[in-house]
Parts: C-alpha cells; structure tokens; sequence
C-alpha cells in the first residue's frame, strides 16, 4: 500500500515533464493509465536500452499502464471518456488548443466530472503571448533568463547539464494535483490546473538575480556569489585534468582551509564582494593544480570544508552513499533510480514498465 492507493490518473503526456509527474503517483501506489498514440511515447526509443526498454522510458513509466488510443477517432474519444469517468486526475501535456480540438478541454470535460482534477502542463500557460510558441527545455530556460548565467569563463552561455524547466514543471503539476486532491476532501470540487514550465522555472532564480526582480541589473556571473564570482563557491581544475569545487561560503569554512595551508592572510579576501577575489581564486587555482583530484579526497577527509570532488555519473552512482540509501538499483536485468520520496517504514521495489498497450 501506497500513500496514493487508490487515486487513478489518466496520463496523456509524453517525454519528461508529465512522465516524471506521474511516475511520482505511480511510485506512491497511485493507478496510472498512459494514454499512447499507435506510435508510443517517443521516448520509449530512446537509446540506451537496457532488458529490451529504453533506460529513459523505463525510469519515468516504470508502474504504468499503457493503453493505445486513437483520441481523433470516434472509438478513441469514447474509450477516453470511459476512462475519465473513473478517474481522479487527468494529465495532459500537448500544445494549447489541441485538447479543446479534440473535445477534451477543461471546461468540457470538468463540466460533466466535477470532481476531476484537470492538469496541463506546457512550455508557457494556456493563455499569454508565449502560450503558442514551441518550445523544450532549453527553450524554456534560455526566455526565463536561466541561460545567461549558465555560462563559461569567457561569458558565452552553454547547453545546461541539468533539464531544469521539465524538472521544474512535473515538480510543480505534482504539488498542485496533491494541493486539488487535499483541496476535494474539504469541498467536493476538483480543479483545473495550469502548469507551465516558464512559469514553474521562473521562481529558481529569487537567491541569483535579486537585482534583476527589484527592477535593477541582471546578475553576470563573474561577479555573482552563487555563479562563479567568489572563491569559496567555484570549481577547480587538478593535476590530473579533473576538477573539485569548493561549495561553501561560509567563512568558518575559508578560516579552515586557508590555515591549513597556511594562508591565514588571504582570510579577509574570502569576505570580499564576489568578483573581487581574484586573487585569492587565482592561489586556489595555482594550489589545486598541484595534486590529483584523488589525492585531494584524501587530503580532505579530515577538513571541515564544503568541499567535494565533480563525480561523472558513473562515479556518482557507484559511490558507497548511494548503495547504503538504496537509490540506485538492479530488478530483473534492468536498473532503476529509487524514488526520492519514500516514508518510513515502507519498502519500495521497481515495478515493470508497461509494453506498448499492455496494462
């Protein structure tokens, strides 16, 4: 048993940020029913393949069902309407409009289920100037400003590593579905929800760009605490050509490391405003570049420094931590990512994604 046992969600997205949301309910027991075209989620060839499914596809669908429909035909409209009748929430993720086209909308569909919570997720809302233009992730971050200060040395703005906008809209649609299922206990009412991912992103930046929301400058990340503009929040190059970073700025942590070199007079640089402490950057430059990333884990272990290595993801999925939290793990030939929520006292092992129309 699950915390959502007994909630069942109609599922019509594709891709990331519908298929992360509801991967979350599926993990909790909710009943999940992926509505698929003929063709499949595209993510489902997605490479790598592992156990004959696409890592991707299984790690976001796993606990699913799967059922094709065809929602421009007659038959397909039925048989989606016999799902909704039995169902808590209905996700969509298409462009705005096409829902409406089909028959499907909000309106129409709450009209005759007033207990549904309706959830649509999109790059921009269902309405605004934006709402039409077509748009993935990077898309997304780069009109919300994100992108400009996902920049290296020389200012020029890079593919980001992280897709923060899918991430950060299935975050967001999954807290509203759970306030509207809270929200229905008390009145009998479903919702209509409208998640957009410019939207959903947009908040991510209050603790960088507080110049920019007071009306004033957009934040360069040169001169930036949080972006690359301090010393004791920066990554560094070793001996071996990897990297390590310090991720605290904190002075006690800048007393600690500089005594321990022996540096105590570059102290008070720490405590200059971001993009004046070249110096002191330039001394840990010149010092990490001394050893081999390997030899400064070690030589850390017994620092009282925010300090840590930069971890391929190989690395980062193999390290001890990961196994004694149980996040990373094998059933039936296929690995998994483990749910980051799971309540105490219940055990959680990966279910089969569905094939294609298979329940």
């Amino acid at each position: 048993m699950g915390q959502l046992t007994g909630i069942r969600v109609v599922d019509l997205t594709q891709f990331l940020p519908g298929p992360m949301m509801t991967l979350m309910m599926a993990d909790q027991g909710a009943e999940v029913i992926k509505v698929e075209p003929a063709a499949g989620d595209p993510a489902r060839e997605q490479a790598p393949f592992e156990a004959g499914q696409s890592v991707w596809f299984r790690n976001l669908n796993r606990g699913k069902k799967s059922v094709v429909l065809d929602l421009k035909s007659v038959e397909g409209k039925a048989a989606l309407w016999a799902l909704i009748d039995e169902a808590d929430v209905l996700v969509e993720g298409f462009r705005p409009g096409v829902m409406a086209r089909l028959g499907f909308d909000a309106a129409t569909v709450r009209a005759k289920k007033p207990r549904l919570i309706y959830c649509s997720i999109s790059a921009f809302g269902q309405q605004g100037a934006l709402a039409h233009h077509p748009a993935h992730d990077m898309a997304v971050q780069a009109l919300a400003g994100f992108l400009s200060v996902n920049d290296g040395p020389d200012g020029t703005p890079v593919v980001p590593g992280a897709a923060s906008a899918d991430m950060a809209a299935g975050l967001t649609a999954l807290s509203a579905v759970l306030m509207a299922l809270i929200g229905r206990e008390r009145t009998g009412e479903g919702a209509a929800i409208d998640c957009a991912m410019f939207d959903s992103l947009l908040p991510w930046c209050a603790h960088t760009a507080g110049g920019a929301i007071a009306g004033g400058e957009s934040p360069k990340s040169s001169s930036q605490r949080s972006l690359g503009g301090a010393a004791f929040y920066q990554v560094y190059e070793t001996a071996d050509s990897k990297h390590i970073c310090l991720g605290g700025r904190e002075m006690k942590f800048a007393r600690n490391l500089l005594t321990a070199f022996g540096r105590a007079d570059l102290i008070a640089h720490a405590d200059r405003p971001a993009g004046e402490q070249d110096e002191l950057i330039s001394f840990l430059q010149t010092t990490f570049a001394s050893r081999t990333r390997d030899k400064w884990v070690t030589w850390f272990a017994d620092k009282d420094v925010a300090f840590a290595p930069v971890l391929d993801f190989r690395e980062a999925l193999e390290q001890p931590h990961v196994a004694e939290r149980e996040l990373w793990v094998e059933a039936d030939g296929a690995h998994h990512l483990a749910p980051a929520i799971r309540f105490a006292g219940t055990a959680w092992q990966p279910r089969e994604a569905p094939e294609l129309g298979r329940g």
